[in-house]
């Protein structure tokens, strides 16, 4: 994750996948932070909700700048749409 932690911009996302879900790592500069585990919606570049996804995990804003980089998991076929989150449903 060391690209995200020191991208101009914030304009890095890191995708990967699992067993039918994908993990997407993004930053995030917004208050509240997400926890692990949290229930966030899906965005897609436009801001439009795509679906459910849940924090996977966090590394603190402490730890990266002032930048929270949180990974949601996703189902597999949102992986490659997800870039942005909002938290609640």
């Amino acid at each position: 994750m060391a690209c995200a932690m020191v991208c101009p911009g914030l304009a890095v996302f890191l995708l990967r996948e699992g067993d039918g879900v994908g993990y997407v790592t993004l930053p995030y500069e917004f208050l509240p932070v997400p926890k692990a585990g949290d229930q966030v919606m899906a965005l897609n570049r436009e801001g439009a909700v795509l679906g459910k996804g849940k924090v996977a995990r966090v590394l603190p804003p402490e730890r990266n700048d002032g930048t929270a980089l949180v990974t949601i998991e996703v189902p597999k076929e949102l992986l490659l749409e997800a870039r942005a989150i909002r938290l609640g449903e």
